[in-house]
């Protein structure tokens, strides 16, 4: 399943692959993989129950997040990348919970820079153009899992 739209000006896409042991998911502004990460948490603890749509499932607490390759190029980034792969992997294991499975998911995370630059006070504030950019792809993608 993939799926491409102009957020900000800028082309997104997003790719997801189902695999028996685990999901992939590839959301590049560049056209590479970019960073890779896997999302995982014990198939014994319950996931919090998600709420109606439009909004998004709750990050559960138990999540673990393994870099397997790439680094973000700055803090704030790497904190913007896991926040992704969080919640990306919440709403395919929302939607994988009906049928009482729970893959790892790993995501490939390669983003534009934001043209802004920022102080040390404004390190963990997110843009405009960040929260527009975080509200389509997760659109993108529970429509892609739908």
């Amino acid at each position: 399943m993939q799926t491409t739209r102009s957020v900000n000006g800028v082309r997104t896409e997003i790719l997801i692959l189902s695999y028996a042991d685990r999901v992939l998911v590839l959301l590049t502004q560049l056209g590479k993989v970019g960073c890779l990460i896997q999302a995982s948490t014990p198939l014994a603890i319950p996931l919090p129950p998600a709420p109606p749509p439009p909004a998004l499932p709750p990050i559960p607490p138990s999540i673990a997040l393994t870099p397997l390759f790439g680094q973000p190029p700055s803090p704030h980034l790497q904190t913007l990348y896991n926040l992704y792969v969080s919640q990306i992997a919440s709403l395919i294991w929302a939607r994988e919970g009906e049928g009482g499975i729970r893959r790892p998911v790993v995501v490939g995370v390669a983003l534009k820079l934001s043209g802004a630059s920022r102080s040390d006070d404004e390190e963990d504030d997110l843009t405009e153009d960040e929260r527009v950019l975080f509200k389509e792809v997760m659109e993108m993608v529970t429509d892609l899992i739908k």
